[in-house]
């Protein structure tokens, strides 16, 4: 019988333990994705800025294919858990929620990312999808796209605060106002929101960045004031990412835009563990073991000799690579090898006769798989071809064998946000608890495969 590092997953019917072994039939790995746990830090997030009725709003960021979690499904949860605004990056992922069912009497949704000339303003305006501008050609694409319509665009003018991407800065400000004013008094658009984004605020045990924040917040209050005296005041104002979202309550405003919390996760370690903001991380990443052979001392461990194995031992093929999102970066080196370094590569649970057990990556990740040294004899240990190992989930960190993404990270030397975002769609997401979570005709939006 083949171990298991993983949790034991409770199905929500025979179809849902069916849908799980085909899965494993087709991939030999698989992303398990908890909507009660995206429904619930969602709803955490709701109750940090006050609730429903506090007069902030708060977005469900799903931008990125929802930090690899899944676009629709964790659309879905977040308003489950009372977002009432989602936000995408790319207008196709706008889109895609409108073309899914999700309407403009269910939720507001806005993009901001786009370039050159053949953005769809059209359908998104169609669409009643709301559209940042930070630019003057953005202010003019949207208003001939709003006259081709035939009905106003409803914008967010972005500014640039001080984190040096897309918006108007404070010098440029002047002239994008007019350009503004113009476009509305002609019915072309309707200015909904003033926003910006937050450079520093993850790091608030450091005086610099803190003061850095605090300026930026100066600013886009300058910016406010500016547009309320240009008589095109904003009706909602948004700056306060996940960081800020639970670090800094005077800057809710009436709208906040959590990303990196709604999946579980802080936007930096130096804030805490999710448990600190009671937090659960919704993905749990798992893959069945390859082949498991013996080999004897000194042997060598994949590209380029970079560990060499320091005595018999046994070793094992976790089946996912670098083409499925594993970052190469993670690999793991030891001083015999040929580059006399030491370095930890990504940890993976696995499951012995013994209990739990914690090994890592052994030297260079591959295209499509990575090796672990077992420190031990497989056979002794009772590990064998097919086990399921857990390389991150909702734990407790490495000290007791429960990997997360942010371990995965400092491997890596990277952000958790990376871990999550590059998993490619080959491995197939499983969605646990959709039915506790979604109404039946939410439930009819998801792949009837991917829920167990």
């Amino acid at each position: 019988m083949s171990l298991n590092a993983a949790p034991q997953w409770v199905f929500s019917s025979e179809q849902g333990q069916a849908n799980y072994k085909a899965a494993c039939r087709r991939y030999p790995a698989q992303c398990i994705v908890d909507l009660k746990a995206l429904r619930d830090n969602m709803a955490r997030l709701v109750e940090i800025c006050g609730g429903p009725d506090s007069g902030t709003a708060v977005m469900g960021v799903v931008k990125a294919d929802a930090y690899g979690h899944g676009l629709i499904p964790a659309a879905l949860a977040a308003l489950a858990g009372g977002a009432t605004w989602l936000g995408t990056a790319q207008a196709h992922e706008a889109l895609a929620l409108r073309a899914a069912g999700i309407g403009p009497d269910r939720c507001r949704i806005l993009t901001w990312m786009y370039s050159g000339l053949e953005v769809p303003f059209d359908e998104l305006i169609a669409a009643d999808v709301d559209v940042s501008v930070g630019s003057l050609a953005g202010i003019a694409r949207v208003s001939e796209a709003a006259r081709r319509v035939g009905r106003p665009a409803r914008v967010h003018v972005k500014c640039d605060t001080g984190f040096g991407r897309n918006g108007f800065t404070p010098a440029a400000f002047d002239e994008a106002i007019k350009a503004l004013r113009e476009e509305q008094s002609l019915g072309l658009i309707q200015i909904i929101g003033q926003w910006s984004h937050l450079a520093v605020a993850d790091a608030p045990n450091v005086p610099e960045f803190v003061k850095s924040t605090d300026t930026q917040i100066a600013v886009f209050d300058e910016f406010t004031d500016r547009m309320r005296a240009a008589g095109i005041a904003p009706q909602i104002r948004h700056l306060a990412n996940t960081a800020a979202t639970l670090s800094r309550p005077k800057i809710h405003y009436e709208l906040t835009r959590p990303g990196i919390g709604l999946y579980g996760y802080e936007p930096d370690p130096a804030m805490g563990t999710p448990q600190r903001y009671h937090l659960k991380p919704a993905m749990t990443l798992q893959a069945q073991l390859g082949t498991v052979k013996d080999v004897e001392a000194g042997h060598g461990i994949s590209y380029g000799r970079t560990y060499l194995t320091p005595q018999n031992t046994s070793t094992a093929i976790v089946p996912l690579g670098y083409a499925d999102g594993i970052h190469r970066s993670a690999s793991g080196f030891d001083m015999e090898g040929a580059k006399h370094v030491e370095k930890l590569g990504g940890p993976v649970r696995i499951m012995t006769k013994q209990g739990p057990k914690l090994e890592r990556v052994s030297g260079r990740v591959c295209m499509d798989q990575f090796i672990l040294d077992l420190h031990g004899s497989a056979a002794a240990m009772g590990v064998e071809e097919g086990d399921t190992v857990v390389l991150f989930g909702p734990g407790r960190g490495e000290a007791v064998c429960e990997p997360t993404a942010d371990d995965w990270a400092r491997a890596a030397e990277t952000i958790s946000y990376e871990i999550f975002t590059c998993l490619r769609n080959r491995i197939p997401r499983l969605y646990l608890n959709a039915a506790e979570v979604l109404p039946p005709e939410d439930l009819a939006l998801l792949d009837p495969a991917s829920i167990l």
